[in-house]
């Protein structure tokens, strides 16, 4: 199967990163990307798709946002455009914005319905293709220097014909944050786990009777990566729990369902995974970036001048 378009969820409105993300949405706060240019979150989130062969997105959006995207970006271009004329940084960032613009839709989740329901949404957009699904508030960092996370699902999915989530190996104490899953690793592939069961943020001692993985290093979980590649069942799954109750709407459930039915796949990125919503989240994703990109010794020298101003703080 060849995997041609994305969906990326960003319906939510940020109340963790209140009040900054009251007055502009959340993924439209600029950070350094690894080619070194400031950019909005959303740009380094389509650009991770783009370059991992996606040739169309659609993002879901709340009420009214897809026209603030569209405003906010022909405004970025065009400032790029008038006040950078004939810089070729700016250039080529106004170019990345055109294209950005002329490949990707809006479709509004009216009601907050829950984040299966914000997955449903882009139904008609995917049709019976599949997609890749990325999170609006989720940044990757690769630890493969030719090959984007996106890539690395994507070539499995392709391999495979199948359904694939990518998941890291989480220590205990976070596992209450993200869907967690079990299952058997493929003898031949390293890292590729067929699923067998998933709960959504367990508690300890549940993942202790329920999740243990063999292979793992005691005390880890598979825990959601927050990327995936879905084949077009997944939203039949997700209609039928809809019929069965009006709010609060899953994805995993939708999941632990398409792991019985048909074949689906985990696989262990080689890459982290930052929550910018997370305490911290945007601090540790821009440092990540930093150390990842261009900027990788001027964001260490920073790094260790920051350290070096604070501990001699601590000792007057």
């Amino acid at each position: 199967m060849k995997i041609k378009k994305a969906v990326i969820t960003a319906a939510a409105r940020g109340e963790r990163l209140y009040p900054v993300a009251d007055t502009i949405q959340k993924a439209m706060l600029p950070v350094i990307d690894i080619d070194g240019l400031h950019k909005p979150v959303i740009q380094i989130i389509a650009e991770e798709a783009f370059s991992s062969g996606i040739e169309e997105i659609c993002i879901i959006c709340a009420p009214g946002d897809g026209d603030r995207y569209i405003n906010a970006f022909n405004s970025l271009k065009d400032n790029l455009n008038n006040s950078f004329k004939r810089v070729d940084w700016a250039r080529a960032q106004a170019e990345k914005i055109d294209f950005l613009l002329g490949h990707i839709q809006f479709v509004e989740q009216k009601e907050t319905l829950g984040y299966g329901h914000a997955v449903y949404c882009a139904k008609q957009f995917v049709g019976n293709e599949p997609f890749l699904l990325l999170l609006g508030d989720y940044l990757y960092v690769s630890n493969l220097l030719q090959k984007r996370c996106a890539q690395q699902l994507i070539d499995l999915a392709t391999q495979e014909q199948c359904s694939v989530s990518a998941v890291n190996p989480t220590i205990e104490h976070q596992i209450t944050r993200y869907g967690t899953l079990t299952g058997k690793q493929l003898p031949s592939q390293q890292g590729v786990y067929q699923i067998e069961k998933i709960i959504e943020k367990p508690s300890l001692s549940v993942a202790e009777l329920e999740l243990q993985t063999p292979g793992l290093r005691v005390g880890y979980y598979l825990c959601f990566f927050g990327m995936h590649v879905f084949t077009s069942a997944v939203f039949e799954l997700l209609e039928k729990q809809m019929q069965q109750q009006a709010t609060n709407i899953l994805l995993t459930p939708a999941l632990q369902e398409l792991a019985q039915n048909e074949k689906y796949l985990a696989l262990e990125m080689k890459g982290s995974r930052y929550d910018l919503s997370g305490r911290h989240g945007y601090l540790r994703a821009q440092v990540a970036l930093g150390l990842a990109g261009e900027a990788h010794n001027e964001t260490l020298t920073s790094l260790v001048e920051l350290l070096a101003e604070a501990n001699g703080r601590n000792f007057k």
